[in-house]
């Protein structure tokens, strides 16, 4: 599994809108430059955010985009799996994957769906407002004590 830029672009653009919107609207211009990343290509992942309801945006003067919800309502999980459409370690395991017709002898498929779990708990364990936390004070303070607990 590598997350692609997409999914690494999406939580920086909620994390910045978390940021500097503070209700407000938040020209995705600004964000684009705060980030130093491409207008165009930010533009097309908002998109998907808005579709999902995860941001709403507003065109003209005074435009731009915010959350719909506080900061620890995001779950990285979550922005994640929109903009990257799966998490899935293996091909089988992504949604709508056809059946393999070995699954019930694959020796390995326990270890895969193990590995989905621990996946799916750890993203989904941090939220927005942790990671600008994290950010602000330079630390690693995210909670892993899940790990133990699922195996």
């Amino acid at each position: 599994m590598t997350i692609s830029t997409k999914g690494r672009y999406a939580l920086r653009i909620m994390i910045d809108l978390a940021e500097n919107g503070n209700g407000s609207y938040v020209p995705m211009k600004a964000v684009a430059e705060r980030q130093d990343l491409p207008f165009k290509y930010l533009e097309r992942i908002v998109s998907v955010l808005a579709q999902n309801h995860i941001v709403e945006g507003v065109h003209g003067k005074g435009g731009g985009y915010r959350l719909t919800r506080k900061p620890e309502a995001y779950t990285v999980g979550e922005i994640l799996r929109l903009a990257e459409g799966d998490l899935a370690p293996v091909a089988c395991l992504e949604c709508g994957a056809e059946p393999c017709g070995k699954a019930d002898q694959c020796r390995t498929i326990s270890m895969w769906k193990n590995l989905q779990h621990l996946i799916d708990g750890y993203f989904d364990s941090i939220t927005i407002k942790d990671l600008m936390r994290d950010g602000a004070n330079g630390s690693n303070g995210i909670d892993i004590s899940f790990l133990d607990a699922s195996l």
